[in-house]
């Protein structure tokens, strides 16, 4: 199971037609190996969830009241409710069931049927 793929957020970039250009390089790849450095990193969610080593936010016990995650997922947009469902997800469900679901997707998030 892969989760370098999956975005603090919930975003799963395995699956994102930017990422497979090789157009974004994906929330979380470069930075366990040095290849990119997290103190330059704009994101504060990125920054918080890769500092404390999650795999994603949904790992968090402040997952509820963090003020980042919550203004992030509370934007307006279809992806970032999906971006939500992702990580309600994987909270209930664990990230090998949310793979093996989101692999199937053709873009960043999708259909849990």
């Amino acid at each position: 199971m892969c989760v370098e793929e999956l975005g603090c957020c919930g975003a799963y970039c395995k699956t994102c037609p930017v990422f497979a250009e090789q157009l974004c390089k994906g929330c979380k790849i470069g930075y366990k190996t040095g290849e990119r450095d997290l103190a330059k990193a704009k994101c504060k969610m990125k920054v918080c969830c890769i500092g404390r080593d999650y795999n994603s936010c949904a790992e968090c016990e402040l997952f509820a009241t963090c003020t980042v995650l919550q203004e992030f997922l509370g934007k307006n947009g279809y992806k970032y409710q999906k971006y939500r469902q992702a990580l309600e997800f994987i909270r209930k469900q664990g990230y090998a069931q949310f793979i093996a679901i989101a692999d199937q997707w053709i873009r960043q998030y999708g259909k849990y049927e």
